[in-house]
């Protein structure tokens, strides 16, 4: 009796031994598959070409942030942090630059981690604000309201670090609108001019733009459906023909 409890014992450990290790076996393909599936970026500092008067000294670097953290939002993607690249890609530039020798020179396949970078160039960036006059006047006191909006074009850039190679580009817009309500003039010998501001337009534009950039990455690295893929082409077809429309070539 004592022998056929062992046997059964025995059996029974081994049957719950390859369970688990099956288990197991299966998560660890889920998880290797889902870290494969998932494209390691690293998002450089934004550069500015524009003489846009909110670009400050560390804006690039909060650009750069902003777009990280909605990339990571969609969980689609594993970002790597981009003070640990930055020294190389500044070697990089430099071999570029025509001082260093050819067989010396580095190439982005020196950085750890990273699959592709990306960068990202302010391009183009209007802002501007028209008054209108309210219908409401009363004994010298005026209600009128000033419309403010912002637009905002960024070149993307999508770098292999294994090969150098630029892979992907694309130029991604956002505007932004506001009214604002301003009660101006005077009343009894007093005068006045009290605004009362709503956000303001750049800071929508801006972030509205990031978000675009962060969509449309996900749809041309993760997804790749060709619905996105085509909505995006349809939307710089656009962007292409307005601008063309508005430029007036010599013949």
């Amino acid at each position: 009796m004592r022998g056929i409890t062992t046997v059964f014992n025995g059996k029974y450990l081994a049957r719950v031994s390859r369970t688990v290790a099956t288990a197991l076996a299966c998560v660890s393909l889920t998880t290797i598959a889902d870290a494969a599936e998932k494209p390691r970026m690293a998002v450089m500092r934004f550069t500015n070409n524009t003489h846009a008067s909110w670009w400050r000294s560390g804006t690039g670097s909060e650009l750069s942030d902003m777009l990280t953290s909605e990339l990571s939002s969609t969980k689609k993607f594993k970002l790597v942090e981009r003070k640990e690249i930055e020294s190389v890609v500044s070697e990089l530039k430099f071999g570029e630059s025509g001082l260093v020798e050819p067989s010396t020179k580095s190439r982005l396949g020196k950085i750890k981690g990273a699959q592709y970078l990306v960068m990202a160039t302010v391009s183009s960036f209007e802002e501007g604000t028209s008054k209108k006059g309210g219908g409401l006047h009363f004994m010298g006191i005026g209600l009128g309201a000033r419309s403010a909006k912002a637009y905002i074009a960024v070149d993307l850039k999508i770098v292999d670090v294994e090969s150098s190679e630029v892979i992907e580009t694309r130029t991604i817009e956002a505007t932004s609108e506001s009214t604002s309500h301003a009660l101006s003039g005077s009343f009894m010998g007093i005068g006045g001019n009290v605004d009362k501001e709503e956000k303001t337009p750049v800071g929508k534009a801006i972030r509205a733009c990031v978000i675009n950039i962060a969509d449309y990455l996900t749809c041309s690295m993760v997804d790749k459906t060709s619905e996105c893929l085509d909505k995006y082409s349809a939307k710089d077809q656009k962007r292409r023909e307005k601008t063309k429309s508005s430029i007036t070539l010599d013949d």
